[in-house]
This record gives structure tokens, C-alpha cells and sequence, in this order.
């Protein structure tokens, strides 16, 4: 019997010392009898790193990783979890978990995420007075250029046509300007367009539909104001347009999770899966 007992005692000392062979071939660290393997460390290596940086991501994710197995180690010996209080909250946290990932897959399947342009105005008009601005916005169109251009007249008169061959020109002269905008149905904050034209900090009563022309040391500046919202105004809607996007899906997913929700609520009940003592 002693002998048997001898031959599994060698046997399972054997084992234990292939694995722990095994281990330290494959291991790149150890932590007493945790080791972080080479295959782990490779698939948390980015990739396209050079030489020095690979090094450095190794010994710093190396040293991490052995911070936590020793905490880890420390906190099992002083932390005490008579009630399973921890356990209990890792078992809630697998649960929401997988409930999480079944939602996202639910909403992947069901939701609706084409949103017309009546979709975004009936929005917008049920919900103007959240939209207040914050800052000034306005839309125009400019150009400054140098004061030495020696067809000055003739950038004036086609900045201030409405013929498209006129901007069209101006647009295949861009190179010419010190900086310019043509696009004026979008809206821009007024203090970017400040920092181009520094003389607005001095115009008091910029309005709708204004022409500007200013001359100074640093060239010529050509300004056509189409609008302009003031703050605390109702936000224009196309400058709020991507925020009512996400509010519209935003509202859609609560939504249909509600009525999925009430539909696996109802289904339980007619089967007979779920009852209420």
C-alpha cells in the first residue's frame, strides 16, 4: 500500500513538474503560482510598434500585470467576504452583462434608423425652446486679400454678384486670398469668424443681409452677412441638426426596448413561465 502510495506521490510530483516546466517555457513572468504566458502577451501587443516601443509596452504591461496578481493575492488574505457580498455583486454584474449585450443585439436587429428630413422637423418644431444658443452664430461669405491687387474693382464687383460664373471665379482664386469662405448656408460661431476678421470686435451692429467693406494694413476684407442668431436664440435648424439625429434614436431605443420588454413580459405570462405570488 505504502508502495502504491509512493508511485501516485511520484506520478502527481510529476505532473506537477511537467506543468510547472510547461509554465515557465511559455511564461514571460510569474507571480508565486500565476504566470503570464507569451501567447497573452502577444495578443495585447499593438501592432506596428517599433523596436524601443515594443520593449516599453512589454515591461510596462509586464509590471501591471504583476501589480494586480499581487494585490490580487494581498486582497484575498485582508479582505474578508463572509456574506459572498462580493460574489453576489459579480454574479449581478454577469447578468447585466449578457443582458446588455442581448439589448445592443435586439436594437442591431430591430431599430429603425432611417430618419427622414419631416422626422427632423417635426422634432425640431415640438421641441424649439430647448435649442437656445449658447453664443453667437452667423452665416456669410468673405475674402481678404492684399490692398496691392491690381484688380481690386473687379474682386469687389464679382464678390457682390450673384452670378455663379462670378463666384465661380473667385473660387478658381483662392490661391490669390489670404483666407476666405464662400459657403454661406452653413452657420459658424461668431468668434471664429473673429479671429479671421478681427475688425467684427469693433462692429457693433452687424445685421441680416449687411455688406461690409474695410481696408487696412493687413489688406482688404469683403463681407457678405446672409444671417445671424443671437444667443439665447432659437438655434437655426440645420446647426442642430446632428444632435436632434441622436435625440430621435436616443428616443426610438428606449422605445423599442419598452415594448420588447413588455412582449417577453407578456409571452411569460401566457406560458406560464412567470408567475406573481
Amino acid at each position: 500500500m505504502r508502495k502504491l502510495l509512493l508511485i501516485y506521490g511520484l506520478i502527481f510530483t510529476g505532473f506537477v513538474s511537467c506543468e510547472q516546466e510547461a509554465a515557465d517555457q511559455n511564461a514571460v513572468a510569474r507571480v508565486n503560482d500565476h504566470y503570464l504566458l507569451k501567447s497573452d502577451l502577444d495578443e495585447a501587443m499593438p501592432q506596428g510598434l517599433g523596436s524601443e516601443d515594443s520593449l516599453l509596452y512589454r515591461n510596462n504591461y509586464i509590471k501591471i500585470w504583476a501589480t494586480k496578481e499581487l494585490l490580487l493575492e494581498k486582497a484575498k488574505i485582508n479582505v474578508e467576504d463572509d456574506n459572498d457580498e462580493i460574489e453576489n455583486l459579480i454574479r449581478d454584474y454577469r447578468k447585466e452583462l449578457l443582458i446588455d449585450r442581448y439589448k445592443k443585439a435586439l436594437l442591431q436587429q430591430e431599430l429603425d434608423t432611417v430618419i427622414t428630413d419631416k422626422d427632423i422637423s417635426d422634432y425640431y418644431e415640438s421641441n424649439k425652446n430647448v435649442y437656445r444658443l449658447n453664443e453667437k452664430l452667423i452665416q456669410l461669405k468673405y475674402i481678404h486679400f492684399s490692398e496691392e491687387m491690381n484688380d481690386k474693382k473687379d474682386l469687389v464687383k464679382m464678390f457682390k454678384s450673384e452670378a455663379p460664373e462670378d463666384l465661380e471665379e473667385l473660387i478658381a482664386r483662392e490661391l490669390e486670398f489670404y483666407s476666405f469662405s464662400f459657403n454661406d448656408s452653413i452657420w459658424v460661431a461668431y468668434r471664429d469668424v473673429e479671429k479671421k476678421l478681427p475688425f467684427l470686435k469693433e462692429e457693433k451692429n452687424i445685421k441680416k443681409n449687411q455688406y461690409i467693406h474695410k481696408e487696412d494694413s493687413l489688406g482688404v476684407y469683403l463681407l457678405a452677412v446672409k444671417d445671424l442668431r443671437l444667443r439665447n436664440e432659437v438655434a437655426p435648424l440645420n446647426y442642430v441638426i446632428p444632435t436632434i439625429k441622436q435625440m430621435i434614436l436616443h428616443k426610438r431605443k428606449l422605445e423599442l426596448m419598452n415594448e420588447i420588454e413588455k412582449t417577453i413580459m407578456v409571452d411569460a405570462i401566457n406560458n406560464k413561465q412567470f408567475e406573481q405570488y
